[in-house]
C-alpha cells in the first residue's frame, strides 16, 4: 500500500486508536466504535482483517502486554509504526484540504 493513498476508514480508526497507546484487540474495537461514535461497525472478523493488512502493510505490530498484564484472554497487543504515523499525518493532511476547500465553498451559509 502506498502509505499516501487513502486509508480505508476502518484502518483509519485502527491505526488512530494504536496511536495513543498500545491496546490488544478487544481494547482497539472498542476504542474505534467510541471515537466513530458506532459508525464504524468492526466484528471480531474483520477487525482482524483489517489488523492483518496493516500489520502485511508495516503500520502495525504485535506488541510485549504492559507490565503486570497477564490476563492471558487479552490476546496480542499492538502498536503503531512509524510507518503508520506516517499514514496517519498523510490522512491529516488530506482531511484538514479537504475542509479547507469545504470552507471555502461555503456550505453551511445561506
Amino acid at each position: 500500500m502506498d502509505i499516501f493513498a487513502t486509508l480505508k476508514p476502518a484502518a483509519f480508526h485502527i491505526l488512530l486508536a494504536l496511536a495513543e497507546r498500545d491496546l490488544h484487540g478487544y481494547a482497539v474495537m472498542q476504542a474505534v466504535r467510541q471515537q466513530s461514535g458506532g459508525s464504524i461497525p468492526l466484528q471480531t472478523g474483520s477487525f482482524y482483517r483489517h489488523l492483518s493488512t496493516l500489520i502485511d502493510e508495516g503500520l502495525v505490530i504485535e506488541a510485549p502486554a504492559p507490565k503486570g498484564d497477564d490476563d492471558p484472554r487479552r490476546g496480542a497487543y499492538y502498536r503503531v509504526t512509524a510507518r503508520g504515523r506516517q499514514a496517519l499525518a498523510a490522512e491529516q493532511a488530506r482531511l484538514t484540504g479537504l475542509v479547507a476547500r469545504m470552507k471555502k465553498l461555503n456550505l453551511g451559509a445561506k
